[in-house]
């Protein structure tokens, strides 16, 4: 769900081995800290949302994968979350429109009659180096997949969410250092720290927790895809790590923030960046 407006795009090839690496921990094992619960991810056919619903499975967790275009990434998640024993419903869907997003909880619950957790996680961004590149349909269309989406999602599942459930929602390092190169993508991010935070306090009363998670530079298919060969050479180097994190590094966030651990953590954002300090 990403494209790049940027030169020299040849020789990205190279970089794809960064997908290759396994979508969880070796020998990570499972605690069933979330046996008998249902997660609903968005984005869940590759990288982040990939590897969340892996370990989500790996926990005890039924997972349901919406996706918009990737029939073969999405079989591939199905097949390695049904290796966990675990059921995988996919749902093909474009949630930039909120009617999908209502139809969306309707087949989770008609599929397994609950939802205890929902991961916004699907996003887009293109690169542009000025902002006279953006046009008004780019802008709309990344917000309405990156925040609009989230919007619709959770009006719709909080009537179906658990008492106890959670929502987590997927930010970034950019809400809180920029990006000169990614300003619509940064201003989605910055509204979605904004809206966990609201949230949060909007349905305390319903014993819902929203948190969110703030990846720093990881390798995922969209940056892959995003991104020339010249970023991506230094992609990640810039923090005190000097390097890019993987998917199966930031997943664990969201085990954390999704079991009863974070039982006393509601409106919050957890920072997964190889190091860099945010403000909050």
């Amino acid at each position: 769900m990403a494209k790049s407006k940027m030169k020299g795009a040849q020789g990205k090839a190279k970089f794809s081995k960064h997908l290759e690496v396994e979508p969880i921990r070796p020998g990570y094992k499972g605690s069933e800290r979330l046996a008998n619960k249902v997660a609903l991810i968005t984005g869940g056919d590759s990288g982040i949302g990939r590897s969340v619903a892996l370990y989500f499975s790996r926990e005890g967790a039924d997972i349901a994968i919406v996706y918009e275009t990737s029939d073969d990434d999405a079989a591939e998640t199905k097949r390695l979350v049904e290796n966990e024993g675990r059921e995988c419903l996919t749902i093909k869907k474009d949630i930039s429109k909120e009617s999908n997003c209502i139809k969306i909880i309707e087949d989770v619950k008609k599929n397994f009659g609950q939802l205890d957790v929902l991961v916004n996680n699907a996003g887009r961004h293109e690169e542009d180096l000025s902002i006279k590149d953006i046009s008004d349909a780019q802008l709309k269309k990344t917000f309405e997949v990156n925040t609009y989406s989230m919007f619709y999602l959770c009006k719709a599942a909080i009537k179906l969410l658990s008492k106890g459930g959670c929502i987590i929602n997927t930010a970034s390092v950019v809400a809180y250092r920029g990006s000169e190169h990614l300003l619509d993508y940064s201003a989605t991010k910055g509204a979605i720290v904004a809206f966990t935070r609201s949230l949060a306090q909007n349905v305390i009363e319903k014993d819902i927790r929203v948190n969110a998670v703030a990846p720093g530079p990881i390798w995922t298919p969209l940056v892959i895809e995003a991104f020339d060969e010249e970023h991506l050479k230094k992609f990640g180097k810039d923090t005190p790590m000097k390097r890019a994190g993987y998917p199966f590094e930031v997943a664990p966030a969201f085990v954390y923030l999704a079991c009863d651990d974070s039982s006393y953590v509601t409106g919050q954002v957890l920072h997964i960046n190889g190091g860099d300090t945010m403000s909050s």
